[in-house]
């Protein structure tokens, strides 16, 4: 199960921890960003995902200078993983936003459709869920939010998750290989529980993010779940943690908070409202990192 992985945007929020993890599992790993991972045995190609030559040539190049040895050319890659974006809104313009998360996610699947890569997870986002970037205070449609929502984005980070998934469905049905959307939460590193004290005192500040979350380092394990699990198409995963970040249990925590959004099944009593059951169904998802844990 040992694969060879090119993973864009690995010196992030998310990837600086997601990396790490995959290596663990003795994976080989190639980074390619606009800056460098500081972490031993990861090479940082740089590159402009949004030039499809670039994202052609990152997904077909030999992943460290040991590749030369073979005499045989770059190895082929097994799995493409692509965290690579502008990471919300607020920090480009808006068209630019927009422009670049669209363009390098359709630049980098083609190239791994076209060179043979028959594997690929894309970071798509909780702001599918039109709430997080919202103007003034919108109500979710329904809870628990699961991968059939009708999503509605208002924003440009939003809106090019959605247009993301729409492409990777595309290009999933024309060639047969499988990709897999993550739905990612609100990405805590593990300095950042020091935060949630005030999440749990102020709720309404976490409304916008759904009461959930997803630790870092259960991200690695997700990501790591879907290299490893063949044959599935395309597909839409929540990726969050499992219990929601208030100190009171689900069903009433929502009617005091989200009273006028409807419960569309029977939570669990600290279910998050953004569910992850069909990771923990599918792929066999085991929060290892739950927030009560550092609080």
């Amino acid at each position: 199960m040992i694969k060879r992985i090119v993973f864009t945007g690995g010196s992030g929020k998310a990837g600086r921890h997601v990396v790490p993890y995959l290596l663990d599992q003795g994976h080989s790993v190639l980074n390619v960003d606009l800056v460098p991972l500081d972490h031993p045995g990861v090479n940082t190609l740089t590159a402009d995902l949004t030039e499809s030559g670039q994202a052609f040539n990152a997904l077909s190049m030999h992943f460290d200078f040991d590749g030369f040895t073979t005499g045989a050319g770059p190895a082929p890659v097994d799995a493409l993983v692509h965290f690579a974006a502008v990471p919300r809104v607020l920090l480009r313009p808006d068209n630019t936003t927009f422009s670049a998360n669209v363009i390098s996610t359709y630049n980098v699947i083609e190239a791994a459709v076209k060179l043979g890569i028959r594997k690929v997870i894309i970071a798509s986002s909780e702001t599918t869920y039109g709430v997080c970037f919202a103007e003034g205070d919108k109500d979710y449609h329904s809870f628990p939010l699961e991968e059939d929502y009708d999503s509605d984005p208002m924003d440009s980070y939003g809106l090019s998750k959605v247009v993301n998934e729409k492409t990777a469905r595309a290009f999933a049905m024309r060639s047969g290989i499988d990709i897999y959307a993550l739905r990612i939460g609100n990405v805590i590193e593990p300095h950042e529980y020091a935060m949630f004290p005030d999440f749990i005192a102020n709720p309404a500040s976490r409304k916008r993010n759904a009461w959930s979350y997803i630790d870092a380092r259960d991200l690695g394990q997700i990501v790591d779940l879907c290299v490893k699990k063949d044959g599935l198409g395309y597909q839409v995963f929540n990726a969050v943690n499992d219990e929601i970040t208030a100190d009171q249990p689900t069903a009433e925590f929502l009617a005091k908070w989200a009273p006028n959004t409807p419960i569309t099944r029977t939570m669990g009593t600290t279910e998050a409202p953004i569910s992850n059951r069909k990771i923990r169904d599918v792929l066999g998802f085991k929060e290892q990192h739950n927030w009560r844990q550092y609080v």
